[in-house]
């Protein structure tokens, strides 16, 4: 059904439905935030508290939002200097529940300060991010997250 949806592009929206999608936008951009300004505890904006966060196809780990936190608070500070950019964005409706893919692009800097491009630590990547997201009483939540990484270039 959601995908039949999706396939249906050209239908006029409903108001509801683009406050959905504009509430859902807000939700990727606060992940985003939140990795990138390590506000560990934003992800519980994002996320339902039974979510189970996929990043295994960049080596990392597959868990609960729990394990995930623990995991990114401990990996990521040594990249000081991160941006995650969310793009193209597609999302397929049904009753209280829709799926999201969105495109993105990452940096991961040794150093805020500015460094040559081709200076040691530093990774580049993209790919899709998969949610499966449901309406909450505070609004949208991802319940689950898989990251397809797509390419990544590492010094």
């Amino acid at each position: 059904m959601l995908t039949k949806r999706l396939l249906s592009c050209g239908m006029p929206m409903s108001p509801a439905e683009l406050s959905d999608r504009f509430e859902i936008g807000e939700v990727l951009a606060r992940y985003a935030l939140a990795v990138d300004s390590g506000r560990w505890d934003l992800l519980d904006t994002v996320f339902t508290a039974d979510a189970t966060l996929d990043y295994s196809s960049s080596g990392g780990v597959t868990g609960s939002l729990e394990e995930a936190k623990a995991w990114l608070a401990k990996v990521l500070p040594a990249w000081p200097g991160r941006q995650h950019l969310i793009g193209a964005t597609l999302i397929a409706f049904g009753d209280d529940r829709a799926e999201v893919t969105a495109s993105f692009t990452d940096t991961l800097a040794p150093s805020r300060d500015a460094i040559e491009a081709d200076s040691p630590g530093l990774i580049r990547g993209g790919g899709w991010y998969h949610h499966r997201m449901v309406r909450t009483a505070g609004g949208w939540r991802s319940r689950e997250v898989v990251m397809e990484q797509l390419w990544r270039t590492m010094r």
